[in-house]
């Protein structure tokens, strides 16, 4: 399985839903909850592209590092549905949905500093 071409695939899907948030941000409903979702889409499908093109390098590591790419991508995906649920659905995706995809995402950057400082240690061994 190439899951440097999944994740590039779904950072593409991200960023195809934060470019439509953002028109419906600007032309249908200027709601800062779709300028949001729209902004944090964007955003991490440029992070998900970099990420993808990392795992086609035979990292250090690769289980950590993809691990967190597809957590990242889960979380901001998370984060954003709900927040445009609230404006399309009049209500929440379920309890707790953008907390939880925001806890997500953060754990998920925390993950790949982890992955960056172990990468550096590992480095300096060389």
């Amino acid at each position: 399985m190439n899951k440097g071409a999944i994740i590039a695939t779904i950072a593409a899907l991200q960023g195809a839903a934060g470019v439509s948030l953002a028109a419906a941000a600007a032309h249908v409903d200027a709601n800062p909850l779709l300028a949001t979702a729209s902004q944090f889409l964007m955003i991490h499908a440029g992070a998900g592209l970099g990420l993808s093109a990392l795992t086609r390098n035979k990292p250090l590591f690769p289980g950590l590092l993809t691990s967190a790419a597809f957590a990242l991508q889960a979380g901001v995906t998370l984060f954003s549905a709900d927040l445009a649920a609230r404006v399309y659905l009049g209500g929440k995706l379920f309890p707790f949905a953008a907390p939880t995809g925001g806890s997500l995402t953060i754990i998920a950057w925390l993950a790949l500093a982890l992955w960056g400082a172990r990468r550096i240690s590992r480095a300096d061994c060389d």
